[in-house]
C-alpha cells in the first residue's frame, strides 16, 4: 500500500505525487522500459507487465493504449507498467525463447543476478517490480505460433485467503473464461513463471491471454485495456463501479498437449472448439510428408489455443484444451 504525498520509485524511475514518469532498468546488454505512475491518494501498488514473450503484441500494444488514458491526479495508489519485459525477444521477433540465450523468460524467475540475459531480466522484475507492487497481471497472448482464445490463469495455491483474494482479481479481469491452475511452483527461489512469483510471495495476480498467433490485434489489445481499467476500478485506484464478468466459464482441468515428435504440424481443430477425448487435434509428418504422429486430445473439453504453423518440435506445446466445470 503507497501512502500518500510520497514518492514512488522503480529502478533509477521516480515520480512525485500526482505525476508520471517513464525511464529505463539498464542492465548492461540490455533494458526494460517503465512507466510508473504515482497518485495523489493512498492506494495499492498494481504492476501490469507485457512482452515477458516478446512475439505476443497485443499486450505491448494495449500498455501503449492505457498509457495516456491514465490521470495520475486522480489515482489512488501507484501504477508499475513493464512497457516490454523482453526486450531481446521482441526485438528479435522470436517465439517463446531468447535470441541471445534461448531461454523462455517465464520460465526463469525469480532469475539470478549473475545469470543469462533472460535470468538477469527475471531478476530485475523480481526485484523491482514484483517486490513493489500488491497486485499483478501478467499479460500475455497467442505467440506467433499459437491461434488462442482469449482467457486468464487463475492460481490456485491452497491458501484460502490467498486463493480467494486471486479469484477476486481474475473475476474482475473481464474475460469469461477462467483457467484453475493447481500445480503452479510454491517455492519462491524457483516460481519459474512470472505471476506465480508475485503468487508465491503473497501477492494476488493473473495471467492475463488474449491474442493470436503473434497479429497486432487491435481488438484483442482493447480486451486487455478494458482488464487493466476495470481491475483499477475494482481495487478502488480509480473512480467508477467495476463490472464482475457474468456467467464465467471455469476450465479445471486444462491440460497442455505437447507434442511427441519433431516435423512439420498439421492442425486439425480451431481455436475454441469443443471437442471429444481422442480428437484428433494435429497431425505431424516428417519432412518427406510421411506420418509419423497423430495428437489426440486427453480430455473432452475446449480448445484453448491450437498451434497453428508448420514448424514443431518433440516436448513443445501443440495446444491446451480444457475442461469445462460450470462451478460459476
Amino acid at each position: 500500500m503507497l501512502p500518500m504525498n510520497s514518492d514512488f520509485q522503480v529502478g533509477p524511475i521516480t515520480a512525485a505525487p500526482g505525476k508520471m514518469a517513464s525511464g529505463w532498468i539498464e542492465l548492461g546488454d540490455t533494458a526494460i522500459p517503465v512507466t510508473i505512475f504515482n497518485g495523489t491518494r493512498d492506494g495499492p501498488v498494481l504492476a501490469l507487465i507485457a512482452g515477458n514473450h516478446g512475439y505476443e503484441y497485443p499486450p505491448i500494444l494495449a500498455l501503449q493504449m492505457l498509457r495516456p488514458k491514465i490521470n495520475p491526479k486522480k489515482l489512488s495508489g501507484a501504477i508499475i507498467m513493464v512497457q516490454v519485459a523482453n526486450m531481446p525477444s521482441f526485438l528479435g521477433r522470436t517465439v517463446y525463447f531468447s535470441p541471445v540465450d534461448q531461454k523462455n523468460l517465464n520460465r526463469v524467475y525469480p532469475g539470478k543476478a549473475d545469470g543469462t540475459i533472460s535470468e538477469r531480466i527475471a531478476f530485475a522484475i523480481t526485484g523491482q517490480v514484483i517486490e513493489r507492487c500488491d497486485y499483478l497481471l501478467d499479460l500475455h497472448g497467442g505467440d506467433g505460433n499459437e491461434s488462442l482464445r482469449p482467457y486468464v490463469y487463475q492460481i490456485e495455491t491452497g491458501q484460502p485467503e490467498l486463493d480467494d483474494r486471486i479469484g477476486g482479481l481474475a473475476a474482475y479481469c473481464g474475460f469469461d473464461h477462467i483457467l484453475i491452475d493447481r500445480g503452479r511452483p510454491r517455492d519462491p527461489a524457483a516460481s519459474l513463471y512470472c505471476a506465480n512469483t508475485a503468487i508465491t510471495r503473497g501477492k494476488p495476480a493473473v495471467t492475463v491471454e488474449a491474442g493470436f498467433l503473434g497479429v497486432p490485434d487491435e481488438k484483442s489489445a482493447r480486451l486487455i485495456v478494458d482488464c487493466a481499467e476495470n481491475v483499477l476500478r475494482f481495487l478502488g485506484m480509480t473512480q467508477g463501479a467495476a463490472q464482475r464478468v457474468k456467467k464465467p466459464v471455469y476450465l479445471d482441468p486444462a491440460p497442455v498437449i505437447t507434442s511427441p515428435e519433431t516435423g512439420i504440424l498439421y492442425p486439425k481443430v480451431k481455436r475454441d472448439a469443443m471437442v471429444n477425448k481422442g480428437t484428433v487435434l494435429a497431425e505431424i509428418t516428417d519432412f518427406f510428408g510421411r506420418r509419423i504422429a497423430q495428437v489426440k486430445s486427453p480430455v473432452k473439453g475446449k480448445v484453448l489455443y491450437i498451434v497453428a504453423t508448420p514448424p514443431i518440435t518433440k516436448g513443445q506445446p501443440v495446444g491446451c484444451v480444457g475442461v469445462i466445470n460450470r462451478r460459476a
